[in-house]
């Protein structure tokens, strides 16, 4: 059974509890769209479901149904009581523990897993990019997160949204927003839409770092972006000379937002 927004009431109520807005919470009450999560995230029996903020458990209770492993980490310990309730019947796991801090190597015991998530948005981009990171077994990640971050971290060179974190995340993994999900199937409702993001691990990275260190390279992504309306030979003068920019053969006259990531790995290598 996935809860309806009556269920959830009922189940807050009788615990005494009550959205904490401190940590974001916003619990999805709408069968339909859990449903439509689950599939979206593409697992089946023999997979490893790994769930972050599972909440009460809605979305968990969807995710169970597909016959993938379902392990859950939620940080809010007031939650814990319900949320095992609702969920262990069914088999699901749950840690007590902050996803930015967890620690994965013991929670995945080495297994791959996929992240299916509906993110608070003030920790959403940072713990995406932790995960990518820091967690390899970590292959695939479907998300819902603020319609705004979404479009962020898939966005393309010239796309309105495409910044520093476009190409982090580009470095790791390709990106898209697979949906959106209105405001009312949350309770409490939030301000904005919500997207949902799919983010998929690549094989290797996209610039080796035997030809260019990841150290570098990100290091002329943030000092580009930190004036992202500036022309590139003003943003970047403290090192990339006129003759870098004819090396890469990358315009000095260009802004941040129109390059790749292979622009950037050129401009690195030519210095």
């Amino acid at each position: 059974m996935t809860h309806s927004r009556p269920a959830i009431a009922a189940l807050l109520e009788e615990f005494g509890l009550s959205p904490s807005r401190a940590l974001g919470q916003n619990f999805v009450v709408d069968p339909n769209t859990v449903r439509k999560i689950a599939r979206l995230a593409r697992v089946h029996e023999g997979d490893l479901v790994l769930e972050i903020g599972p909440g009460l458990g809605s979305l968990t209770l969807a995710l169970a149904e597909t016959g993938a492993t379902v392990e859950a980490i939620e940080v809010d310990r007031h939650l814990l009581a319900p949320l095992r309730r609702v969920v262990e019947p069914v088999g699901v796991v749950v840690h007590h523990a902050d996803a930015l801090h967890a620690d994965y190597q013991e929670i995945l015991q080495g297994r791959s897993a996929v992240v299916v998530a509906n993110l608070p948005y003030n920790v959403a981009t940072p713990l995406i990019l932790h995960l990518l990171e820091t967690v390899p077994q970590v292959t695939r990640l479907l998300v819902m997160v603020q319609l705004e971050v979404a479009e962020r971290f898939a966005a393309q060179p010239n796309d309105e949204a495409f910044g520093a974190v476009s190409l982090r995340t580009a470095y790791f993994a390709t990106a898209k927003v697979v949906g959106k999900v209105p405001a009312s199937v949350f309770l409490p409702r939030p301000k904005v839409e919500s997207g949902l993001l799919e983010v998929t691990r690549r094989e290797d990275v996209l610039i080796s770092p035997d030809r260019v260190s990841e150290a570098a390279l990100f290091d002329a992504v943030r000092t580009a972006f930190a004036q992202r309306r500036k022309m590139l030979r003003h943003t970047l003068k403290a090192w990339a000379t006129d003759e870098v920019f004819v090396r890469a053969q990358v315009d000095p006259t260009a802004r941040p937002e129109t390059l790749s990531l292979e622009d950037f790995a050129r401009l690195v290598e030519s210095r």
